[in-house]
């Protein structure tokens, strides 16, 4: 019994060794990055006279996730943590880490578009293949499905060949969350931070179901008698020390089988790789995506100009204050007419671009994630635009002049 003990404790698997140091590096990374983006939100909003909101966003947003990573950590070391606080632990890392995600996704501007879409301003795009989806989520939800199993049931409930399984499952599920945490990062070590937090998950899991099996008498080696393979086979399964990496090779196997069933859904083998190669912008892709447009948000014209193409007509590319942008007629007319405006009429110019600023900023901040709605706006905007073009044709000696020569790069 004592010997045995002294084997649980003593020895960590390899397997869950390797799992551990990946994602603790990983950890520290996201850490890192994590309680920068703390002090950074929290003086932003600090600025803002917001102090209230500073304090919930800090608490809720930033802190909540450090202490369940810490929590996750520590229940590495056995009786540091109740099982009951695990637990519950675990629930909460799934379920805030659900929202969080989706939380620090939008702050960094993370959208669901292939890499050959044009995107603008500081948008990237999709880390995972949008083809490759259904295997991703495929692949982690059998990990989550041998967790499952392995914290719902005791061991006497189970076989040494159920366990194995499962926690063979657990591994390709960790694999896919551990290469989802390379993907990202690079560019945002926070995205991280829930994937790997699972990854610690498991490593926890595995080794509590190492010690529970080992400490029990009835499970030593020398309580099985019979011969031949099934004899050896219960032997080896019976030491819990060899299941790590018993359940490494079975991965392989497990991993196949997955993979082949996936193709009669239309999937292919090599997409568990490609889901991430076939992507833009993140540290395993592989493909180059057209240079993000940048475009002035808080322009009614230019945002107007984001919409449909066939509606809008962009006619080429422009660039203000000193980034490249899409123009289109109705945005060089305007940008024209408020050239001569200034010109001519500098006061009334400054009442108006006061007024358009008060106003044009809200609504155009509203607009301007809708293709819809900037659609709408340039048809809102097509009179004024009839109206400038007047006014130009009126004033100006040569307004088409005035008009082409609008948002062009400066000369050297």
């Amino acid at each position: 019994m004592n010997y045995l003990r002294r084997r649980a404790t003593g020895i960590f698997p390899l397997t869950c060794r390797v799992y551990l140091y990946a994602a603790g590096a990983g950890l520290a990374m996201a850490l890192f990055s994590f309680l920068m983006e703390l002090f950074s939100s929290y003086m932003s909003l600090r600025r803002l006279g917001m102090i209230p909101e500073a304090t919930i966003f800090l608490t809720f947003v930033l802190i909540f996730p450090v202490v369940i990573t810490c929590v996750n950590l520590l229940s590495l070391k056995r009786g540091l943590v109740t099982v009951a606080c695990q637990r519950l632990t675990w629930i909460l890392t799934v379920v805030a880490g659900t929202f969080d995600s989706m939380l620090y996704a939008a702050a960094f501007d993370m959208t669901w578009s292939s890499w050959q879409v044009q995107l603008y301003n500081s948008q990237v795009h999709e880390p995972i293949w949008e083809e490759a989806l259904p295997t991703v989520i495929t692949l982690v939800a059998i990990g989550v499905l041998g967790f499952v199993v392995l914290a719902s049931f005791k061991l006497d409930k189970l076989s040494p060949i159920v366990i194995v399984t499962c926690i063979a499952a657990t591994y390709v599920g960790s694999a896919t969350l551990l290469a989802y945490s390379v993907q990202v990062m690079g560019r945002a070590p926070i995205l991280a931070l829930p994937s790997l937090n699972c990854v610690v998950m498991v490593v926890a899991l595995i080794g509590e179901k190492v010690y529970e099996w080992s400490i029990d008498p009835e499970h030593h080696v020398g309580c099985y008698d019979g011969r031949g393979l099934m004899d050896r086979l219960n032997r080896r399964l019976s030491d819990s020390a060899s299941w790590p990496l018993w359940a490494l090779v079975a991965s392989l196997p497990l991993l196949g089988i997955v993979l082949a069933v996936l193709t009669l859904f239309g999937q292919r083998p090599d997409y568990a790789v490609r889901a991430w190669t076939e992507t833009a912008d993140w540290a395993l892709s592989t493909k180059e995506a057209p240079v993000n447009l940048t475009y002035d948000e808080h322009y009614l014209c230019t945002v107007a100009a984001s919409g449909d193409a066939a509606l809008v007509k962009p006619l080429r590319y422009g660039e203000r204050h000193g980034h490249r942008i899409v123009v289109n007629r109705q945005l060089l007319v305007a940008n024209a007419f408020e050239n001569v405006l200034e010109e001519k009429m500098p006061r009334l110019h400054g009442v108006v671009r006061g007024l358009y600023d008060t106003y044009g900023f809200p609504v155009a901040d509203l607009i301007r994630h809708s293709h819809i709605a900037c659609d709408v706006t340039y048809v809102v905007m097509k009179p004024l635009e009839w109206l400038f073009l007047f006014v130009l044709y009126l004033v100006d000696v040569n307004p088409e002049n005035r008009i082409a020569v609008q948002y062009l790069p400066p000369r050297a």
